[in-house]
Order: structure tokens, then C-alpha cells, then sequence
């Protein structure tokens, strides 16, 4: 490789390289009553700082939490809650709607978090539930991470 060709290819990939490493993700809140609010939407505010490992979009996490509507109508009404049946529920953090992979991994295991979801990071147009979420509703969910699976 040409030193002139090198330098090139250097000046291209540096300024990739610089918007990879700052846009992974904002920084999350270590102050419990802290929120931020991040590129897609979601408003974080830390509950409870946790003192364990946040997980990836990959893992698989074991949370209790439950949801509600945090506008319109049924506004405060709930829709689901793990707390109501009794057990946390666990999943593959990147099955599950945007606002939830986004959010959850700013936590740290032991934290707890509410997440105000716009409808565009969660069930959109089309609802869920079948009617249960209308389409375009805004959520809230107050999330527990307990554990991520193999950590």
C-alpha cells in the first residue's frame, strides 16, 4: 500500500471510526432520580442505581416490572405486571419492543428504572393485545432487573 493511498484510507475511516465509538448509546444516570432522554425518545429516570452488570441486547434478563398508560384515556390504568402474577418474567432483551432493549440495558443489575415509551419505540400503529394497547399509545413501565442469564 502507496503511503498516499494509506493516508486516504486513514482520512476516511478515522471520522467512522469516532462516530461508532460516541454513538453507542447514551450514558446512563447513576443518581437515583435522574432522567435523560435519548435519541429515539425513551425518557429513563433511574428509580434505584443498581451495583451489577448491564446487559447487552443479546442477553437474556429476568425482571419483574409492570406497565401502564402514561397518557390519553386510561392514563395510570394498568395493562401488565409481572408483580400481579407473582413471578418475574425473563426474555431475550432483543425479542422484546425497542423502548425495552434501549432502556433495560441502561440498567445495572439490582436497578430499577421507569421507562416512558413514545408509541414509534412501542407497539406503533398497530397496538397490541388485541385492542388491550391501542395503537399509537404511549407506555410506562417500571422495571426491576434481577438477573442476566449466565452472568
Amino acid at each position: 500500500m502507496t503511503l498516499r493511498r494509506l493516508f486516504t484510507t486513514t482520512t476516511l475511516l478515522l471520522p467512522l471510526l469516532a462516530t461508532a465509538q460516541s454513538s453507542s448509546g447514551p450514558t446512563p444516570p447513576t443518581d437515583a432520580g435522574a432522567t435523560i432522554t435519548t435519541s429515539s425518545g425513551l425518557v429513563f429516570k433511574l428509580q434505584k442505581a443498581g451495583t451489577g452488570p448491564s446487559p447487552a441486547a443479546t442477553d437474556t434478563v429476568k425482571v419483574h416490572y409492570r406497565g401502564t398508560f402514561a397518557d390519553g384515556a386510561n392514563k395510570g390504568k394498568e395493562f401488565d405486571s409481572s408483580y400481579s402474577r407473582g413471578q418475574p418474567a425473563e426474555f431475550p432483551l432483543n425479542r422484546v419492543i425497542k423502548c425495552w432493549t434501549e432502556g433495560v440495558q441502561l440498567l445495572k443489575v439490582g436497578g430499577s428504572a421507569r421507562l416512558i415509551c413514545p408509541a414509534a419505540i412501542a407497539y406503533g400503529e398497530r397496538g397490541a393485545g388485541g385492542g388491550l394497547i391501542p395503537p399509537n399509545a404511549t407506555l410506562q413501565f417500571d422495571v426491576e432487573l434481577l438477573g442476566i442469564a449466565g452472568r
